[in-house]
């Protein structure tokens, strides 16, 4: 769990990208594939490779297992990776270790074993509660699977979040409320609530299926702020809420500009101005090792902004920003300023690509 006695200087993340999933949905961008079965030996002797090129001295103080699908993991494989990173790397005495699941890929049984290896985060892809909508989105799993996983994680876990997808075509705000307010019903601690957006090369792009209007869209975003805050789970960032004390650490290390290791296909790290990268398929990955390049400070800070402004309660710091810009975002009512730095209101985060080009040179 993140607290305010963790500063940005001593957060070091470590990203571990699962390729694959049972079926690609038609919305995802990510780098995923289907594949039913998977060559385990060539992925765990890549993913050693990628993990000796990075050495670190500090502790880790998040892992993070994200797809693609990471639950379709065998165990065996699991705790042998675990094993290594280990090996590699100093855990930090409170270590957020999240895995990202979907609910037809666990039982009670396996998220028992995932916790037993490690894992104290877990992160449940719902999507939608709603039926219909589940088949649009074409999720493998039906919406009574959903309700028991949670349940089943419940039981398990105290730490967990959600992931839910709205701005659906023709979605109304009663209809999102409702399906909203069933998801709140479970007191998770984390909801991650995302706009459906269509993006290039994916299967909706490619059919011309659109989301909801652009004035649809943020009448939900705004009705989703109101019912997150009134349950104390207020946004912490564009897309994340949380009750006080579960935010993600490991996120908070992308958006607070610290430093992470990304390991697995299309993976990223930054460390310091070292910029790495992966390819994105896996056979090029087997064969590649990861690309280094060395960023400017100015590059570096310009990421910095990028990211840190989509923080809702965390202020960015002003002193590489020009005031003259500074003054008209507020004088457009898109931040809000502190003496430690400035924020977006919920103005600015509906205006945010506005926002960050107006302060970006």
């Amino acid at each position: 769990m993140f607290t305010k006695n963790t500063h940005t200087n001593n957060l070091l993340g470590l990203y571990v990208h699962w390729p694959y999933c049972i079926s690609k949905c038609p919305y995802c961008d990510f780098a995923s594939t289907v594949c039913p079965k998977p060559d385990e030996r060539i992925l765990f002797e890549t993913y050693l490779r990628d993990i000796s090129l990075f050495p670190d001295n500090r502790p880790l103080t998040s892992l993070f297992f994200g797809g693609g699908t990471p639950s379709l993991m065998s165990l065996s494989f699991f705790e042998k990776l675990m094993n290594e990173i280990h090996k590699h790397y100093r855990f930090a005495p409170d270590i957020e270790i999240s895995l990202e699941a979907n609910p037809d890929t666990v039982d009670k049984k396996k998220l028992q074993e995932f916790k037993e290896l490690g894992v104290n985060r877990l992160s449940i892809g719902v999507q939608s509660l709603n039926e219909q909508d589940l088949k649009f989105l074409r999720r493998t799993h039906s919406a009574q699977q959903a309700v028991q996983c949670i349940h089943e994680a419940q039981e398990i876990f105290k730490n967990i979040n959600i992931d839910l997808i709205y701005a659906r075509p023709h979605q109304s705000l009663k209809n999102w409320e409702k399906e909203l307010n069933m998801a709140l019903q479970f007191n998770l601690p984390h909801y991650s609530l995302y706009q459906l957006t269509i993006e290039e090369n994916t299967v909706f792009e490619k059919k011309h299926q659109s989301a909801a209007s652009e004035t649809q869209a943020r009448r939900l975003y705004k009705l989703t702020d109101q019912m997150m805050q009134q349950t104390n789970k207020p946004a912490y960032e564009v897309s994340n809420y949380a009750k006080k004390g579960y935010e993600c650490r490991h996120n908070l290390t992308y958006w607070l500009g610290g430093d992470y290791i990304g390991i697995g296909p299309a993976a990223h790290g930054r460390l310091g101005l070292k910029a790495t990268s992966n390819q994105r398929s896996v056979s090029l990955w087997v064969k590649t090792p990861p690309q280094i390049e060395f960023l400017t400070q100015h590059e570096r800070d310009e990421e910095k902004l990028l990211m840190g402004l989509r923080l809702r309660q965390q202020a960015f710091p002003t002193q590489n920003l020009d005031p003259l810009k500074i003054q008209k975002a507020l004088k457009k009512e898109w931040i809000t300023t502190s003496s430690k730095g400035i924020i977006p209101t919920q103005k600015g985060v509906l205006m945010l690509n506005q926002l960050i080009l107006l302060l970006a040179d």
